[in-house]
């Protein structure tokens, strides 16, 4: 029984691959380093085959840990720098199997938050969307990348970006639950521990030193905002909190009005913090994911540090309690 309602989900949900819109056309060569940079840790952002603000941030990062002149292209140095790590696909074909297409699904996500207190978690909307938060991209780029294809299911093959990652030896003290998100979002195991956390406010970029100084990861974030902007100074990591709730709170929470009633946002993917708290030591400010990692660099946030949710789970790895945080302008 169990089986046969699995496969009616999977038919319901199964998305259309619909056209994209109208825009700059998709380049192979754009992807490819955009997936090279991912696998090194200096997050492009959407893998999606375009240049924008925040491929030349991951170029400058990667520039500045080789030693290279930071100009934030694609120079004739940098492009020889990157190819130094193998003949690295842009894509991949896969075929998906039943674990690719599984849910739970929230076809239909409540804006208000008491509603949303009432589901039994904040999971994808559809497969489509998880398929794309795995191959860190969106929805439209798998469209582009499968043109013709109109529905997917299980036993369907398709291109994707080559996000695999070379280890998925994540920390033996890992709950099941938190593997398993590490997992489905092709999440890097073998990543350089962080002796320090720099967030800039200038630039919208987080940086992880090493104990020399170096900078051996970068990812442009979502940083604070007019109402609540990014609290200065030094900080640390308290703990980190995998697949967390999230306790919406009028009080602290700017432009919720403060007679609505507090709520427990469930977990899931879809929270609005993403699949992970990093907490810091000032009060109510964190470093962790989103529910719309088209935003980062874009929208603004509550004061903390938003960054996509596979970007958010890597620096999970690579900080613990204490780890400083300098917040600076």
């Amino acid at each position: 029984m169990k089986r046969i309602a699995a496969a009616i989900l999977i038919a319901a949900t199964a998305p259309a691959l619909a056209q994209a819109p109208a825009r700059p056309t998709l380049d192979p060569a754009v992807m490819r380093m955009q997936v090279v940079l991912d696998k090194l840790g200096f997050g492009p952002g959407i893998i999606d085959g375009r240049t924008g603000q925040s491929l030349t941030n991951a170029l400058k990062g990667f520039q500045e840990s080789r030693g290279l002149r930071v100009t934030g292209t694609p120079d004739a140095a940098t492009i020889d720098a990157l190819r130094r790590y193998g003949n690295v696909r842009a894509t991949m074909a896969v075929t998906l199997d039943a674990a690719a297409m599984s849910g739970p699904y929230v076809a239909h996500m409540p804006k208000d938050y008491a509603e949303q207190a009432k589901l039994p978690s904040m999971a994808y909307s559809r497969p489509l969307e998880k398929l794309a938060e795995r191959f860190h991209t969106t929805p439209a780029v798998l469209a582009e990348l499968n043109p013709g294809v109109t529905t997917i299911g299980v036993g369907s093959k398709i291109n994707v970006p080559n996000t695999f990652p070379t280890s998925r030896a994540y920390p033996a003290d890992a709950t099941p639950a938190w593997r398993a998100t590490l997992s489905s979002l092709n999440v890097e195991a073998a990543v350089p521990k962080a002796a320090r956390i720099v967030v800039d406010k200038s630039d919208g970029i987080l940086r992880v030193l090493d104990g020399n100084g170096r900078v051996v990861a970068q990812y442009t974030a979502t940083i604070g905002s007019s109402r609540d902007p990014l609290p200065l100074g030094n900080w640390k990591v308290l703990h980190v909190s995998p697949n967390p709730d999230w306790k919406m709170n009028p009080k602290i929470l700017k432009g919720v009005s403060d007679d609505k009633q507090a709520q427990i946002v469930p977990p899931g993917p879809n929270n609005p913090v993403g699949v992970v708290w990093i907490d810091l030591s000032k009060e109510h400010y964190g470093i962790h994911g989103t529910s719309e990692p088209q935003q980062i660099g874009r929208a603004q946030s509550n004061g903390c540090v938003r960054l996509t949710n596979w970007d958010a789970a890597r620096v999970a790895l690579m900080v613990k309690g204490g780890t400083p945080v300098l917040f600076q302008a």
